[in-house]
């Protein structure tokens, strides 16, 4: 994959109610007890909860690349159906994305099971990913794709993560 390209999304069928996927996926709280990256998140700025605009940091953490502070601002917030969210520069949260991420929720069994898709694509400002690759160009698929590995292995994780505890009615 080439780095204009890098997106990836993943996908499960979860045995409970959009409105109780939509409970866990819109928690921001929800992501960092099961991402293998995402360490805790924050709102930041007075935010208390999910609305267009508002933003929250998060605190990152893999072996290969380290430890990393993100912020992102909320983007999309449709109840019961997609939640999405751009990561920025903290010193611009009104600027391009570095990334974008979604939730989108689609109602199955008259309601009564929720098909959850979770993805993230790369946005347009440039980030550390651009500058890696070109510093080492013949290598950009290698990178990209070792990267968006990674990615799909943390969405897999949270993605078992929200089935578990929404079909086991536990909430965190």
């Amino acid at each position: 994959m080439r780095l204009a390209d890098a997106h990836v999304e993943c996908v499960t069928e979860i045995a409970a109610p959009p409105q109780r996927v939509w409970e866990l996926v819109s928690d921001i709280t929800t992501s960092a007890r099961h991402s293998p990256e995402l360490q805790e998140v924050q709102w930041l700025n007075g935010a208390e909860r999910p609305e267009i605009g508002a933003c929250f940091a998060g605190r990152n953490r893999n072996e290969g690349l380290g430890e990393w502070r993100t912020v992102s601002r909320i983007t999309e917030l449709s109840e019961h159906r997609a939640f999405a969210w751009a990561v920025v520069y903290e010193d611009n949260t009104a600027g391009e994305p570095l990334a974008v991420w979604t939730y989108t929720l689609e109602p199955l069994a008259d309601g009564a099971a929720t098909r959850l898709r979770h993805g993230m694509r790369l946005g347009s400002a440039r980030g550390p990913l651009n500058d890696y690759v070109e510093k080492h160009p013949d290598r950009e698929e290698e990178i990209i794709d070792g990267r968006i590995g990674l990615l799909r292995s943390g969405i897999e994780s949270t993605l078992a993560g929200v089935k578990s505890e929404a079909e086991s009615g536990v909430q965190g």
